[in-house]
């Protein structure tokens, strides 16, 4: 596996992070691979990963280091190991041995490529696109500064389905349903499916209930408040004028992770992670 060529990007907020991947990538040169590493945000090096030079990136951060990298390399097929160094990591598998072991299997080809659907968002004004976007985990479309709640009419397949009156609304990938559509209610779902999930974010008099839609649906989501911003992944808001619509269907792209183990993985991740909260077991 010497011609194995192999990226290790780091959040450069996470001190630790950016030390622990020049030491793995001191590691895995010295094992004779071909090897890079720097901040997720390099410019040369995002260059290298688009122009295929590497065979997978390896991911040192939280979350957010993770979905920032499913949006660099879905787009190139490029398969991401993930090695947790934030605090929840929903997105990496819990290993406790160490990123030497996970790095000697990935080494002897001792892994398994796990795919997961994204999402496409268009952006339209006065029936312009204004823009379009992928999101690994949700597009979130919410109110602003104002307090008070939004307005969204949301259709299906261009079939009307409700007018939510809330603080907004998740529409999510499987991936998704473990971040902020849980956190607002939603149900948890397997991250093989293809479906998309809505969910309202504390709504006032109107539907409260998540939805699950099927594989290829287009979801229209048109706020018809002032007050409203859309974010994809949790990055930066995209301001909203009042009757702009957000059109949401199954991105071109797949994000692939790279996973060890049994295919069950996901529900041993899944309980260690409900199980962090500091109250569990103790008496009552």
């Amino acid at each position: 596996m010497s011609e194995l060529k192999i990226a290790i990007i780091a959040h450069p907020k996470l001190a630790d992070a950016m030390r622990e991947a020049e030491v793995a990538a001191t590691y895995l040169k010295n094992k004779g691979l071909h090897t890079a590493h720097g901040s997720i945000y390099n410019e040369e090096l995002r260059r290298r990963v688009k122009s295929g030079e590497f065979d997978m990136v390896v991911a040192m951060g939280g979350d957010g280091t993770i979905l920032r990298a499913g949006h660099l390399c879905a787009p190139c097929n490029i398969p991401i190991l993930g090695l947790n160094k934030g605090r929840l990591g929903f997105l990496f598998q819990i290993d406790d041995r160490g990123w030497e072991h996970t790095l000697e299997q990935v080494i002897s080809g001792d892994y398994w490529i796990e795919k997961r659907m994204m999402l496409r968002a268009e952006h339209f004004r006065a029936g312009e696109s204004l823009g379009t976007w992928q999101a690994v985990n949700d597009v979130v479309i919410a109110r602003g500064a104002m307090m008070r709640p939004i307005h969204i009419k949301a259709s299906v397949d261009n079939q009307y389905l409700t007018t939510y009156i809330a603080d907004g609304l998740i529409a999510a990938t499987p991936t998704g349903s473990t971040a902020y559509a849980m956190a607002a209610g939603g149900p948890i779902l397997p991250p093989e499916l293809r479906n998309i999930l809505l969910v309202p974010i504390a709504a006032h008099l109107s539907v409260d209930r998540a939805l699950v839609l099927s594989e290829g649906a287009t979801v229209s989501i048109t706020v018809i408040s002032e007050n409203s911003i859309m974010s994809i992944d949790g990055q930066t808001p995209i301001g909203m004028d009042e009757n702009d619509r957000v059109d949401v269907r199954a991105g071109e792209n797949t994000v692939q992770f790279i996973r060890f183990g049994e295919l069950d993985y996901f529900y041993r991740n899944l309980t260690a992670h409900m199980n962090q909260n500091s109250m569990i077991g103790l008496p009552r």
